[in-house]
């Protein structure tokens, strides 16, 4: 049985790399403030309660992409949704939800794949309510996290291995 894929999907600076990161317990992902670092996908293997999994990292997502290099962003983001079991879609919450964060949920809601929306950047309990505009999405699998800092990723874990197949389930 194939180990499962999981996407991290989300608009350039929100902090994908950086949960890439954190969820595989190294520093293989180049982590910038500049938009654009990383363009293609990249893949690494995780695991977590003792279940493998594959994690792959992409580049923000930018729908209105008028450059050759941020068609070919998007399109790896397309393939990497495609090749996907499950979806880890990153926003920012300082800067809250944005149109853009919006259309980008609605089409990874329409392929039917699992979605979970985390909320990248809720540094401090305090600023837990910056995830309502996020929530009002109707994803029922939305969290804060500070990917830098790391709360709130175990927790998205701890659900996303808890819907892994078992091992000699199809």
């Amino acid at each position: 049985m194939p180990i499962p894929q999981v996407a991290i999907i989300g608009r350039a600076n929100v902090g994908k790399s950086t949960l890439f990161n954190r969820i595989i317990k190294k520093r293989a992902a180049i982590v910038n403030n500049t938009p654009g670092v990383t363009r293609d996908r990249m893949f690494s293997r995780a695991e977590w309660s003792g279940k493998p999994f594959m994690v792959i990292d992409t580049g923000g997502i930018d729908l209105a992409a008028g450059n050759e290099i941020e068609l070919q962003v998007k399109e790896q983001a397309d393939i990497a949704v495609a090749g996907a079991d499950y979806i880890l879609f990153v926003g920012d919450g300082r800067q809250g939800m944005t149109p853009q964060d919006q259309e980008v949920i609605e089409r990874l809601r329409s392929s039917g794949k699992p979605l979970y929306v985390l909320v990248n950047k809720v540094d401090d309990p305090k600023h837990e309510s910056l995830i309502h505009d996020f929530m009002r999405m109707g994803v029922t699998e939305t969290f804060a996290i500070s990917a830098e800092h790391g709360s709130g990723v175990e927790t998205v874990l701890d659900h996303l291995a808890g819907r892994f197949p078992e091992e000699g389930e199809a």
